[in-house]
């Protein structure tokens, strides 16, 4: 039996691992944190009565809460977050944290000797780097990737040694607007910005895929994961997104993993890992017929990749000022402050302003991440006002 803490329950990846949880029982969760769903919370006390500990970061009804369920700790903030950690009794945690936020428990995993099932990508876009060292300090310790590309690139790689590896290549859906032109995008609706073909995901993550910023943060990810130079990198536009990840080798060969569009069968080859769990929801059905299509990037029309790319290369501080203000822009568009195409832009004009912080510790990542923040949300403010004016 596996003792499962589950950080990020209320969100989309969250809820798809507690579908994992109900259809297996292999794992116990006793211990979860959430945000700001506190209607989702209580459905999930409801029906999960192993949870003993619970992280939240609105405290407006702590007290109700625990006038309710007496038998349960809660705890408040990121501070909260951290002390489900604190103790040994667990074996996994699934952190599904968006956001800078999941950093620290991603780190705090490790230095506790446990497996990270990790579906937060600023844990390794950020700071990729410290979580090496980490992970060297900590050989007990283990990242499992939850993301549906990574993970299919974990399968691959155990067919062959990674000296061997010749590239790494990514696929990409294309996100809402991939048939698009950049005149077409001028003036879409979130509405529209939401509407993903392939999947069903949380709001931030949809418009990232949109802007493919979400597979500029993989890119990097991948590189820091696998140890995989950039160059050895590629990014396909796969519309089916059945085929999630390939692995070629110096031998020409290439490894191709494949399933339906379904995130429950990444977390649930995590979570079993290196077990395989049943899982039968995705089943790909090989005698209809199947067509599987690869278009190159135009990284003209997908610019959040390009830029993405440059600031992996630069290293140190920019992948940390990559996210923090792609974080905003979208919040941004999100909230109907700017158009779609702007997000971008503000991502390459928080880059081209920064200082590089070389080598940087995590005081100096929290810092370059605030910085960055404002900076962004200075910049949006300047330009909305102007454009009222």
């Amino acid at each position: 039996m596996k003792r499962v803490i589950v950080l990020g329950a209320s969100g989309s990846i969250g809820q798809q691992t507690l579908n994992v949880v109900r259809d297996n029982n292999g794992y116990i969760i006793e211990k979860i944190s959430v945000g700001y769903n506190i209607k989702k919370l209580i459905e999930i006390l409801e029906e999960f009565s192993t949870i003993k500990e619970v992280a939240l970061l609105d405290e407006k009804y702590l007290n109700q809460l625990e006038s309710h369920y007496p038998h349960i700790s809660f705890y408040i903030g990121a501070k909260g977050i951290l002390h489900l950690l604190d103790n040994d009794n667990y074996d996994i945690v699934l952190n599904s944290i968006i956001g800078f936020a999941g950093v620290l428990p991603s780190l705090k995993t490790i230095q506790n000797n446990k497996v990270l099932a990790l579906a937060n990508k600023e844990t390794m876009v950020v700071a990729g780097p410290i979580v090496k060292k980490m992970l060297k300090e900590h050989p007990q310790s283990q990242i499992i990737p939850v993301d549906s590309e990574h993970c299919a690139i974990f399968q691959c790689m155990q067919n062959g040694r990674k000296d061997d590896v010749n590239r790494i290549i990514i696929t990409a859906s294309g996100g809402s607007f991939r048939d698009k032109s950049l005149e077409e995008l001028k003036n879409v609706s979130v509405q529209e910005a939401l509407n993903h073909p392939n999947w069903d995901m949380g709001a931030m993550i949809t418009i990232d895929s949109a802007t493919m910023l979400n597979k500029g943060l993989e890119v990097i990810e991948a590189h820091y994961l696998f140890g995989v130079d950039y160059e050895k990198i590629e990014v396909v536009i796969h519309k089916e997104s059945i085929v999630h990840s390939m692995v070629e080798y110096n031998d020409s060969s290439t490894i191709a993993q494949l399933s339906l569009p379904n995130m429950e069968q990444p977390i649930a080859y995590a979570l079993a890992y290196p077990n395989k769990a049943e899982f039968f929801k995705s089943s790909i059905d090989f005698n209809s017929a199947l067509q599987l299509n690869f278009e190159p990037v135009d990284y003209t029309r997908f610019k959040g990749l390009a830029i993405s790319y440059q600031a992996g290369k630069l290293g140190h501080s920019y992948p940390c000022v990559l996210n923090a203000a792609k974080e905003v822009a979208t919040r941004a568009f999100l909230n109907g402050e700017i158009n779609f195409l702007s997000i971008v832009d503000y991502v390459e004009k928080a880059l081209l302003a920064h200082k590089k912080v070389e080598d940087p510790s995590l005081k100096d990542l929290v810092v370059v991440d605030n910085a960055t923040r404002k900076y962004t949300q200075s910049l949006i403010k300047k330009e909305i006002l102007n454009d009222n004016n």
